[in-house]
């Protein structure tokens, strides 16, 4: 039997068919715990247009998707729980370059992008401010 969706792949969904509420979705996003794959102690990212992206799911149907493609073959695949929070707000700034938020991956038709922009990330690590930190050359 299949699990049912958790509340932020219900937001992902209806922001995907133009029905949802961008602002609820990132509340959503921020209250979710989500489970971000690890190896050797590191959280899994990935490099796409210049920003690596925390890639993280909604639950455990999801990881094991992803698992099939990049998990260590026959073994389990490790993974930390966090808030979303917690990873936009404290892991996405200190990777020490443009980052942000891929949820659900995996799923085609249901992954949902949080990049580094203004809402979403602090603004010291947001792309589309004139705040700078030091040693991020941040702004624009």
């Amino acid at each position: 039997m299949e699990q049912p969706r958790t509340a932020l792949a219900e937001r992902i969904a209806e922001q995907r068919t133009g029905v949802g509420d961008p602002r609820a979705l990132v509340g959503e996003m921020r209250r979710s715990v989500l489970l971000v794959p690890s190896v050797d102690g590191r959280l899994w990212s990935a490099h796409s247009g210049g920003v690596r992206w925390v890639c993280a799911f909604t639950d455990e149907t999801a990881l094991a998707r992803f698992a099939l493609h990049h998990g260590p073959g026959d073994r389990p695949m490790d993974y930390a729980a966090l808030l979303g929070a917690r990873i936009v707000d404290e892991i996405v700034p200190s990777l020490g370059e443009p980052a942000g938020l891929a949820v659900d991956i995996a799923d085609e038709d249901g992954s949902m992008f949080f990049p580094p922009v203004t809402g979403i990330v602090p603004d010291g690590a947001a792309l589309d401010t004139d705040t700078t930190e030091e040693g991020r050359g941040r702004g624009h």
